[in-house]
């Protein structure tokens, strides 16, 4: 018989991603972006017809897909080459090329917000003369007239949910990651959605069920986000459902059916249920992937889902009753079945104060293990590193590596106590969790301590950086994507929308100036003896250009061995196939050339 050879690695690199989409009204046709043709793009199906064809060429990433009730337009936002300055444009309703509805300069930000029931009201929020604060605008599509509506202060504010009627709207506005605020505007009458705005706490997207009830997730007063109401007609706040150590991040609507459904989190996966509004039931549901990315409620009550797993790259699946899942899109890896591909374990570990720590550990399968490990610090950091596919994750084990990948504090998914403790504590305690990773690997003989690389990517570049200049004697070699390499020039170049958060997530540059000195990476350029690898996006907006030019810089100053390369035209992540593909080789090429 043909024998054919073991997947190789290039297999991994031509997997694609979907990001984000939507359904029309009456569910014939499906919309979503996905880099199939090498960049991101929207595609769609004429359901039930699963075939994709290209829906709209833009060649840029897309932040969000809307279908007119009406099936007149489709509304979508682009942004350039990765800048996150994301403006809304429209296109036909068969498709085509964009073009621009609410823009305007290259640096404002417009986002869109809400479209009305009968498609005539565009609602979005801006930077345009607001760029700290935002303000929030609704457009009328007949006319063209433009009113705004809501000014924002004291904190970014968002528009998270309009009543049927369009008479009373929920706003939230951010302190933090961990202080998101809600409240409710009636004409000239404002009430806070919780009982007292002052106490930290979180509130997620709302949903109306009628023009006086609104359920919404927070976390008020707990270590976990539970489902909540409150009611217009008495000015009632309650609570409704509460999952043990699981918290509610999503609240969807099923009109028909009259209940909702939730996504949750719980440590690294993601859970499903249905709430029955009428019986007050609560109902676990089985779901066809580990992580789900998006949620839709049709007003058939038809669930549309966007998820993935460790071994299963995104799709979008369909269920008719909650139960059975089916898939319509079939995205996977080159030739290379989920039994070819490595499954996380879920591991704990205790940290230097007692702490468990929870972690993914990707094991080489026997016959490619190369020996070596690769410890993989997450972004965010108030993020968490769950049961999802990463090409790159799989490219690595493919080629012998094993990865290990931890939860350390300040991650999601742990309750606000955890996720809090990374605030104003950078590169202590989630430096100190890492460091006990690495020595839990040692002392259970998953590596040897001559075998240890060092990759992460954002907040987990800046923890790459830092773990590389105070333990350097734990790594053969380090690479950093897009990393923080100095916190008080990061706090002063993130967008200015973040700004008004900096304090709280990271610090104040004159008030914690001992600290922001310890927590910076380039204060232990000495230590960052071991060769590196520097990966940057020219247009990244959150952690600039400036950060990855100034750590290389100093670095060759001292005559270290440190590779750079830079993608013109990317951000904060690879949106172009071909950039992903160059970044994946250089990052083995590299860790391959440093094995011995």
């Amino acid at each position: 018989m043909i024998e054919f050879p073991k997947p190789t690695v290039e297999q991994f690199f031509r997997t694609h991603v979907i990001t984000n989409f939507a359904v029309s009204s009456d569910e014939k046709r499906l919309i979503f972006s996905s880099n199939l043709n090498g960049k991101v793009n929207l595609w769609a199906m004429d359901l039930p017809d699963t075939f994709p064809y290209l829906f709209a060429h833009h060649d840029e990433s897309v932040s969000f897909i809307k279908t007119d009730p009406h099936n007149r337009f489709v509304l979508a936002g682009y942004d350039k080459d990765g800048d996150e300055n994301h403006q809304i444009y429209a296109l036909p309703p068969e498709g085509g090329l964009p073009q621009p509805l609410v823009t305007g300069d290259s640096q404002e930000k417009y986002f869109f917000e809400h479209l009305s029931d009968d498609g005539e009201r565009l609602y979005y929020g801006t930077s345009e003369n607001n760029p700290s604060f935002l303000n929030m605008h609704v457009r009328n599509l007949k006319d063209g007239s433009d009113e705004l509506i809501n000014e924002g202060e004291g904190g970014p504010t968002h528009l998270g949910a309009i009543s049927n009627d369009e008479s009373t709207f929920v706003y939230y506005k951010v302190f933090a990651n961990t202080y998101v605020i809600g409240f409710v505007k009636v004409g000239e009458e404002t009430y806070d959605l919780t009982p007292d705005p002052e106490k930290v706490h979180t509130v997620g997207q709302a949903v109306f069920t009628d023009n006086q009830t609104i359920y919404f997730p927070t976390d008020y007063e707990s270590e976990y986000s539970y489902l909540a109401k409150f009611d217009l007609q008495t000015k009632t706040f309650s609570q409704v459902v509460t999952l043990e150590n699981e918290s509610v991040e999503t609240v969807k609507y099923d009109k028909s059916n009259n209940q909702l459904y939730l996504g949750t989190e719980k440590g690294v996966e993601h859970g499903l249920y249905r709430y029955d509004l009428s019986s007050k039931q609560v109902e676990k549901l089985e779901k066809p992937v580990a992580s789900i990315h998006q949620l839709h409620v049709a007003k058939s009550g038809n669930v549309y889902l966007l998820g993935n797993s460790g071994t299963q790259p995104l799709n979008i699946f369909q269920t008719t009753n909650g139960e059975d899942w089916k898939p319509l899109t079939n995205n996977r890896v080159l030739g290379v079945s989920q039994d070819d591909m490595v499954e996380p374990d879920v591991v704990s570990y205790s940290s230097f104060d007692g702490m468990e720590i929870e972690a993914l550990l990707f094991r080489a399968k026997p016959e490619n293990d190369n020996g070596h490990t690769i410890f993989w610090p997450h972004g965010g950091p108030q993020a968490a590193e769950t049961k999802t596919f990463r090409a790159m994750f799989q490219a690595f084990l493919n080629r012998g590596y094993t990865i290990f990948a931890p939860n350390f504090r300040g991650s999601t998914g742990y309750g606000s106590s955890f996720v809090k403790l990374v605030e104003q504590d950078w590169g202590e305690g989630p430096r100190l969790d890492n460091v006990a990773g690495i020595e839990w690997l040692f002392e259970n003989n998953i590596t040897d301590r001559e075998k240890l690389f060092l990759v992460g990517g954002s907040y987990g570049g800046y923890m790459a950086l830092l773990l590389h200049g105070r333990h350097p004697e734990y790594f053969k070699a380090v690479v950093d994507i897009f990393g923080v390499s100095n916190l008080f020039t990061f706090v002063n170049s993130v967008p200015e929308h973040w700004k008004p958060i900096m304090e709280r997530w990271v610090g104040d540059p004159e008030r914690d100036k001992e600290r922001f000195i310890k927590d910076s990476p380039d204060t232990y350029l000495d230590g960052m003896t071991k060769p590196m690898l520097v990966i940057q996006g020219a247009k990244d907006p959150r952690v600039v250009k400036e950060e990855s030019d100034q750590i290389v810089a100093k670095l060759r100053e001292k005559g270290r061995d440190v590779e750079y390369f830079v993608m013109e035209d990317e951000g904060h992540g690879f949106s172009k196939k071909e950039n992903e593909i160059k970044v994946y080789s250089l990052m083995l090429d590299f860790l391959q050339k440093h094995q011995a």
